[in-house]
């Protein structure tokens, strides 16, 4: 087995929270998405974000907005809507859940019977 795949794998499926917790606060366009990933370790290269970023726009969820830049062409503004609000705050709510059962069992030293 190889653990690079399985690391992937991992990042993969809680890459759609992640975006959607970036955007929580404020509207962000592509590059500053990749960047608040990249600073908090969670690599991850454009030609993944991109794709996500449409389907979770054509999901309800995202909405965007074009801005003239002053450095190179208009960029596009994603933010959450508020469908996307709520299914944040169902993610979180699923995500403690999660983290929770899984750091019981990771770190789970009982004795077996």
């Amino acid at each position: 087995m190889n653990i690079e795949n399985t690391k992937a794998q991992m990042r993969k499926g809680v890459l759609e929270f992640c975006i959607l917790s970036v955007l929580r606060d404020k509207e962000a366009y592509t590059s500053e998405i990749l960047d608040t990933l990249k600073n908090a370790k969670l690599l991850v290269v454009e030609g993944t974000v991109y794709p996500l970023l449409t389907r979770l726009k054509n999901d309800g969820l995202l909405n965007y907005r074009w801005e003239e830049s002053t450095s190179g062409p208009p960029r596009k503004y994603y933010g959450l809507t508020e469908i996307g609000k709520t299914f944040l705050t169902e993610l979180n709510g699923t995500w403690a859940e999660l983290s929770g059962a899984v750091n019981i069992i990771t770190t789970n030293k009982s004795k077996k019977s």
